[in-house]
């Protein structure tokens, strides 16, 4: 990139390496901010409570290097615990603990 030996084609697909850079919000993703879009339609004291909170927690969760969809399964995965009930007993595997 920036060289003379680049080509017309290479020039015009520069764009796409900034395709999966994550859309902020004031500083944090855009999805962990969600809970403000909906605050809009229903404002209430405890319902603001819960953007702030959610939004603070996934804050959080960014700080220590996990990303929002990597919250949300790493909250599902900490929910549901070991029970995986669409597998069969076979070939449910277990957790296991490398730290």
């Amino acid at each position: 990139m920036g060289k003379a030996e680049d080509t017309a084609e290479e020039k015009a697909n520069w764009h796409w390496r900034n395709s999966m850079k994550p859309v902020l919000f004031f500083g944090i993703d855009a999805r962990a901010a969600i809970p403000f879009f909906i605050l809009i339609f229903y404002f209430r004291l405890t319902s603001f409570a819960i953007a702030v909170i959610s939004t603070l927690v996934f804050v959080a969760m960014e700080k220590r290097g996990l990303t929002f969809p990597c919250a949300l399964r790493a909250f599902r995965s900490w929910f549901n615990g070991q029970h995986r009930p669409a597998w069969m007993s076979i070939r449910r595997r277990r957790f296991i603990d490398f730290g």
